[in-house]
């Protein structure tokens, strides 16, 4: 299924803690892949955890040896939630010569286990491997939506080399053109130029400020229901949550917050695909590698939850609501397992519409009460320029 002479073992020295444990940590209760195991068998397996200590296209370069030991010894000794989820990890991708050769070997694991319907979750690394995630989703040829989770738009200069502060721009110009959406939650308006914050809006692109999704981290929910890829930047956290090497920001996201959105990204039952990006170990204290491994729980336990809602072919399993707003009809669907909400974006015939898939969005119940009073959602009318132009 996927090509183990791409990765290297879990350390011995991680599964010999386990042993010392409860039988009943999640250490315990997964498959994992070590110099004492064959490969492991991906027949039955939900979800799929590896590490790329990718670091050589980082702004500010490094140059040193990391090691994930420390996540996985925390994560190890969490207890699952109430799952009935197979859960494998798969060790580390060993580097290529060059980042371009990771982002290749990258590509081709995260894509066997797409086509095998397994979750990948990757831990970084730098966040310029969010590239070859993306392009991991070549072989489906449909359009692919991405949301970071950033303090930055990561747009950079498209002409230079890839930066992980400048993968989007690549995104968008190298063929083939799968991007459909980019949602970005929690940027910092001082760490974004006016042209980038304008670009954004004029690409029709999705951006939320920290202090609104401060405000009520429950506007993130439809945005993360309708992403295929997330991907979550560690320098969104403010830096009282984190380790001292790995502090960027007084403000950000808190732990409780973070968490919450990992949970949404684990929920929606489109996302098949999860990134933790620029992790910096630190020996100094434990805070980075406990928050590692909570959003990964959360995210593993929004998965345990997700809920098929969304197919609307059968009428008893849906509400629908119409209201016009000037002239506009807008169509609202509610579903009677869930109680979340979709809009549907009109099919325009003679005209370029990029994805059928499209024709629903995820919104809340917000949305239909401010259309009732006659604002078009905001949402609803950047996608259906999209759409079409």
């Amino acid at each position: 299924m996927i090509n183990y002479n791409f990765l290297s073992p879990v350390d011995d020295l991680i599964l010999s803690h386990l042993n010392l444990n409860s039988s009943l940590i999640l250490g315990n209760r997964i498959s994992i892949y070590s110099d004492d195991s064959s490969p492991v068998d991906l027949a039955n397996i939900d979800i799929v955890i590896f590490g790329v200590n990718e670091y050589r296209n980082a702004e500010n370069s490094l140059n040193e040896n990391f090691s994930l030991n420390e996540v996985r010894k925390t994560f190890y000794n969490l207890f699952p939630g109430n799952w009935s989820l197979n859960i494998a990890d798969i060790g580390d991708l060993i580097l290529g010569d060059t980042a371009s050769d990771t982002y290749l070997a990258m590509q081709s694991i995260i894509s066997d286990l797409l086509k095998n319907n397994i979750i990948p979750i990757i831990i970084g690394g730098t966040q310029d491997l969010t590239y070859a995630n993306y392009r991991s989703y070549d072989f489906l040829q449909k359009t692919v939506n991405i949301v970071n989770i950033d303090s930055n738009f990561d747009l950079g200069d498209s002409s230079k080399p890839i930066k992980n502060n400048s993968f989007l721009g690549k995104i968008i110009l190298d063929k083939p053109h799968n991007l459909f959406n980019y949602s970005v939650l929690g940027y910092q308006t001082y760490f974004n130029s006016q042209e980038e914050i304008d670009l954004m809006e004029k690409l029709y692109f999705e951006p939320y400020r920290l202090g609104e999704l401060n405000n009520n981290i429950q506007n993130a929910e439809p945005i993360l229901r309708d992403a295929n890829i997330v991907t979550l930047d560690l320098k969104s956290v403010r830096s009282s949550e984190l380790s001292s090497k790995q502090k960027f920001s007084p403000n950000g996201f808190d732990g409780k917050e973070i968490c919450a959105v990992s949970r949404y990204a684990g929920i929606s039952n489109k996302v098949s695909s999860f990134g933790i990006y620029e992790y910096i170990p630190s020996s100094e204290d434990e805070a980075t590698e406990m928050l590692i491994a909570q959003i990964l729980w959360y995210f593993i336990e929004g998965v345990s939850c997700r809920i098929v809602d969304n197919n609307f072919n059968k009428v008893e399993d849906f509400q629908k609501f119409t209201v016009l707003v000037d002239s506009q009809e807008l169509i609202f669907l509610k579903s009677v397992k869930s109680s979340r909400w979709w809009v549907e974006i009109p099919f325009e015939k003679n005209s370029n519409n990029k994805l059928e898939d499209h024709s629903l969005l995820p919104c809340m119940h917000e949305d239909y009460i401010d259309a009732t009073n006659g604002v078009i959602p905001e949402r609803w009318f950047k996608a259906q320029k999209k759409n079409i132009i």
